[in-house]
């Protein structure tokens, strides 16, 4: 038989239909095994130093791909079928896949009718294994009177049947597995009660559906529940991506740097927190434009060992203000920024102006994007590699796909962010997110949801709404990175909204043009103004209680929520208020319509 043939986008194959993910062609559903099963000869490595550091080292590789009509010698990517249980639609018999059919084209019964996958699937609560649902033993378990001798010792293996039973209504206690054999007729309600598998004996298996039997890993302890197998918790992606820009050390490593190097540190380390140390550390802060505590904590060893951990976008963030100081961009690479500062007396609102400093027109970006493995079931069960090959000398290898493109960098003034995050009003609206985050058990994931974060983030949001009506990309097509942290050595505040396709060599510049001084400050503006009125106040506005888990507080589909795929945080950590103000909150940019308005009167 001729084997599947189905096209994906190369970015599909890192999410959704990635490596654990379950795929429906053709009327088949299919799981993707992991990378051991690639062919890498066919799979071209990518180079990306910094995202590989973060997964711990590894290797990046491209699945594969081709362009064009597929022949047999094709590269292609590997599928396996999963569930192995499924019905006829004819005759109602179900069947599983034999040793000899699972690497065939086989979908017909013999009977002439076609096979549809079963329903339901068993998935592990918290190791994140999933396998099929032994319907032979689950239709002859079970606590009724109707389990007699007969039924215990049934052997018709091929005699069962996927039925209806119009007596029953129409939920699941009308779908039923009947044994034509012994009789035995079970509702699917019994499947999916709490610990309904755990009563009937089935235990899991321990391993993944492509995996061998005996592969040897350890037995699996965690209780299985039965789910449908399209259910969205059945895979739950855990992805990285990264710019592929030079790596620039921050502002605050270099400046220990510049201490550590000044002929003077070493009395103030040889002092030990004494008399002398103290005044050559005043020298040394008002040479270097630091704080005396910054070099007696450096002199301590404060801040050599315990530095946090520099995140992927740190790195990106010193780099985005080495080039936003460097003017027009006339380097060559993957990474092309033209900076200038935002003038003040260009004409537009001062609180708009004073607010935004810098704009980057990054006319080109490589983005890189990483699928280190995936969870079943919640957020907190066991993280699967997206490799498991027994060879665990070998490098895990990562699926991974490039993607180049352009965007619009904004800088925000730090000293005016921070003192508006430090308003009473403004940390209690931040702190009802705060809160929440902690409750979830798995918003964790998220970022910290402090009030920059909060207010560039919703802003973000805004402008891509706007930018899709004028760059034209459609929203789903721009990408949004927000740089917004204030616990860290380097303060952040700054967005970046961009756009990558991974089956092009760049794009046409419809939104790297719009960051010139004089589209993107209207833009911005009819950006608020669109936020300004939602269709869904006064409530949307008044409230703090929206989206999944009530991680959003004044943002709707209305408003400022775009498509999920756009966002880092998948359409949460959203509020207007932040951003425009409302109530008794003070927003970062409640000021600039005002402002605007008063001008279009005059």
């Amino acid at each position: 038989m001729d084997p599947i043939v189905h096209d994906l986008r190369l970015s599909e194959t890192i999410s959704p239909f990635g490596v654990g993910a379950i795929v429906d062609v053709r009327g088949e559903s299919l799981i993707a095994p992991d990378t051991s099963w690639w062919n890498r000869k066919l799979a071209p490595e990518i180079s990306c130093d910094r995202l590989v550091a973060r997964l711990g080292g590894g290797v990046l590789r491209q699945p594969p791909a081709h362009a064009g009509r597929a022949a047999k010698e094709t590269a292609s990517l590997l599928y396996w079928r999963f569930p192995e249980w499924r019905f006829c639609e004819q005759c109602t018999k179900l069947s599983k896949l034999t040793g000899k059919n699972r690497g065939r084209w086989v979908n017909k019964c013999d009977c002439g009718g076609m096979l549809v996958p079963m329903r339901y699937v068993a998935i592990c609560e918290k190791g994140s294994h999933i396998q099929d649902i032994p319907w032979f033993m689950w239709a002859h378990r079970g606590n009724d009177s109707e389990v007699t001798e007969s039924v215990r010792h049934c052997r018709s293996y091929k005699e069962l049947k996927f039925v209806r039973s119009t007596g029953y209504g129409e939920g699941l206690a009308s779908l039923r597995v009947l044994c034509t054999g012994c009789g035995r007729k079970r509702p699917i309600s019994d499947l999916v009660g709490k610990d309904s598998l755990q009563r009937d004996g089935i235990r899991c298996d321990g391993r993944q559906p492509w995996e061998e039997e005996n592969s040897g890993g350890d037995p699996c302890e965690h209780q299985l529940q039965a789910v449908q197998r399209g259910a969205t918790g059945n895979y739950i992606a855990e992805r990285l991506s990264a710019l592929d820009i030079p790596e620039e050390r921050p502002e605050s490593e270099e400046k220990k740097d510049q201490i550590r190097s000044h002929v003077y540190f070493e009395k103030v380390v040889a002092d030990n927190g004494g008399p002398q140390a103290e005044m050559v550390a005043e020298w040394i802060a008002q040479e270097l434009d630091v704080t005396k505590e910054q070099v007696l904590a450096l002199a301590a060893g404060d801040g050599s060992d315990d530095a946090p951990l520099l995140e992927l976008k740190d790195g990106e963030w010193a780099a985005f203000l080495k080039k936003l100081e460097g003017g027009r961009d006339h380097s060559g690479g993957d990474f092309i920024v033209d900076g200038w500062k935002v003038r003040t007396d260009a004409g537009w609102p001062p609180a708009l102006t004073s607010r935004l400093v810098a704009v980057g027109q990054v006319r080109r970006v490589r983005e890189v994007r990483a699928l280190k493995g995936f969870r079943r079931h919640n957020a907190e069960a066991e993280l699967i590699c997206a490799d498991l090959g027994p060879d665990r000398k070998r490098k895990p290898v990562y699926p991974a796909v490039e993607m180049f493109g352009e965007g619009i960098f904004l800088r925000f003034d730090e000293e005016r962010i921070a003192r508006w995050e430090d308003l009473p009003e403004v940390r209690a609206r931040a702190q009802i997110l705060v809160g929440r985050r902690e409750a979830s058990a798995w918003a964790h994931r998220l970022d910290v949801p402090e009030p920059r974060f909060i207010a560039l983030h919703t802003l973000a949001h805004l402008l891509i709404r706007r930018l899709a009506f004028a760059s034209g990309y459609s929203s789903a097509s721009l990408q949004e990175r927000i740089y917004a942290n204030s616990q860290r050595p380097d303060r952040t505040a700054g967005i970046l909204i961009y756009t990558a396709a991974g089956d092009a060599q760049g794009t046409l510049g419809g939104l790297v043009r719009l960051g010139e001084p004089d589209r993107i400050l209207p833009l911005l503006s009819a950006a608020l103004s669109d936020a300004d009125v939602c269709s869904n106040d006064p409530v949307c506005i008044e409230s703090d209680r929206q989206g999944s888990s009530q991680l959003n507080l004044s943002a709707c589909h209305g408003c400022a929520l775009v498509s999920e795929t756009s966002c880092e945080t998948a359409n949460r950590l959203l509020d207007r208020q932040l951003v425009l103000g409302g109530g008794n909150v003070p927003g970062l940019l409640d000021d600039v319509l005002d402002q605007l308005r008063q001008t279009t009167a005059a």
